[in-house]
């Protein structure tokens, strides 16, 4: 007897069950996902209920509390309606707990740090002892030169450039002299950056990511990292990354291979201060290990990206604050130019007599600061001074950009005013906070903060801004 194709026995009918099977399978996994979703936002409810903040939407959080590109400045009404820190829910359980008090940052930043971004734990902290030596003063000294002359073929190339047209977009044009100057300086890089073409492809990777990376936070769909590359900016964002990471691979494999050369790894052992990559090549862990490719290139990918990116934009927001107070401008020309004479670079000795310089630069990194915030999931329950506290596993954001604007830590705030940065002035130690604080964040601040003098004074020095 034959069987008629329409029998629910036949293919079909196969068919029909295995997808009545799947849909089913489909619809209890949702629905186990949407449990656990609700779950995980009860307990976050409940452990946040000492917090309040605005009423928010299940599942589009406080997405409809800010505008594009207003975010940091709408969150400051939230500093005055609710004291020391509340949670900004991004989507569904997604959420920033921001805190924006100096008694509640010090307390999280007291804590056992991560890594700048890629390690944590005991990694991190060997990591940390072994490249302290990377960031003694004496060897800092050295670089000043290395500075002077990346900020010198960026000024040269300003001078062409205003011939042209009087108002040149520098941004990148410092992202090219803090790239080139950390090469020369952490990673023994010979040739200049500045001028060449390769490099800026780097740059632009790492603007990208910044920006794609703000943008794939306040996107639910984009949290799937499947869905996320499947989209223009996910694919955008693979590209960066690869581009990234091909360019930290190349100076680690041209270094590696300057080692090799007879002769070379005995001059460098003979060094009284190594760099910072001669540091993690030569490097033997506590367990006699060298670093593995992967903690390598970890380290180096966060230096690079932090001791750029950082500088750059601590840089540029300094000198559009000294643009936008001409006052201040010229009493810092005026320093500077006093204290240069006939000289035609800034020392290191230089550094510490230019008080007025550092006032103004100091108080543009408040109202700018370079990095707006940092954030870190607790590995312990945490209490408050006010007694409030937060459990284990709860991600924390460091909203610096909201501390430095805090009108019960600092007055008047959105006023442009060195003097609060005069010798002698009397501050919360965690009220200015542009790099961090704590361990995690030294290497950052012995680095950054001389290439920012330094870089930030030579061109007020010769240029009207």
């Amino acid at each position: 007897m034959s069987v008629s194709v329409l029998s629910p026995t036949g293919p079909l009918g196969s068919v029909s069950g295995l997808l009545q099977v799947v849909t089913l399978l489909s619809l209890v996994l949702l629905l186990l996902k949407a449990a656990q979703l609700y779950l995980r936002r009860q307990w976050l409810l409940k452990a946040l209920k000492d917090f309040p903040s605005p009423p928010s939407h299940w599942l589009f959080g406080h997405k409809h509390e800010f505008q594009k590109d207003q975010e940091l400045q709408h969150f400051l009404k939230w500093v005055e309606k609710f004291p020391c820190a509340c949670p900004r829910w991004l989507w569904g359980s997604n959420f920033a707990f921001q805190v924006y008090d100096p008694d509640y940052a010090k307390v999280i930043l007291g804590r056992p740090g991560y890594g700048l971004l890629l390690l944590n734990g005991q990694t991190w902290f060997q990591h940390r002892r072994m490249l302290t030596p990377a960031f003694h003063y004496d060897i800092l000294k050295t670089y000043v030169r290395i500075m002077a002359d990346s900020v010198q073929i960026m000024l040269d190339k300003w001078e062409k450039l205003i011939t042209q047209d009087p108002y040149v977009e520098f941004f990148e044009h410092v992202s090219l002299m803090t790239l080139d100057t950390i090469m020369k300086c952490a990673f023994s890089y010979q040739g200049s950056i500045q001028l060449d073409r390769n490099s800026h492809s780097y740059i632009q990777a790492v603007g990208n990511l910044n920006k794609l990376i703000c943008s794939r936070l306040r996107n639910a769909f984009y949290q799937s990292d499947f869905i996320y590359r499947l989209t223009p900016d996910g694919r955008l964002s693979h590209y960066a990354c690869q581009v990234a990471h091909q360019h930290t691979e190349q100076v680690i494999k041209l270094r590696k291979a300057d080692l090799q050369k007879e002769g070379e790894m005995e001059k460098i052992r003979r060094k009284r201060h190594l760099d910072f990559l001669d540091i993690l090549l030569c490097a033997k862990m506590e367990n006699g290990h060298s670093l593995s490719d992967q903690n390598l290139k970890a380290e180096v990918d966060t230096f690079m990206f932090e001791g750029h990116d950082t500088t750059a934009s601590g840089i540029s927001w300094i000198l559009y604050a000294l643009a936008m107070h001409p006052k201040h401008q010229q009493a810092c020309r005026e320093e500077i130019q006093s204290l240069l004479g006939d000289g035609a670079f800034i020392t290191w000795d230089h550094l510490n007599r230019m008080p007025y310089t550092t006032m103004c630069i100091k108080e543009a990194l408040r109202i700018y600061p370079p990095v707006p915030n940092i954030s870190r999931v607790l590995s312990k329950p945490i209490t408050f001074p006010d007694g409030r506290s937060l459990p284990k596993g709860i991600r924390v954001t460091l909203n610096i950009y909201s501390l430095h604007h805090n009108p019960k830590v600092w007055s008047n705030p959105e006023v442009f005013d060195p003097s609060r940065f005069a010798p002698g002035s009397a501050q919360h130690s965690h009220a200015f906070l542009p790099f961090s604080a704590g361990s995690s964040s030294e290497g950052q601040k012995k680095w950054i903060l001389p290439d920012e003098n330094h870089s930030g004074a030579r061109p007020i020095s010769l240029q009207q801004l």
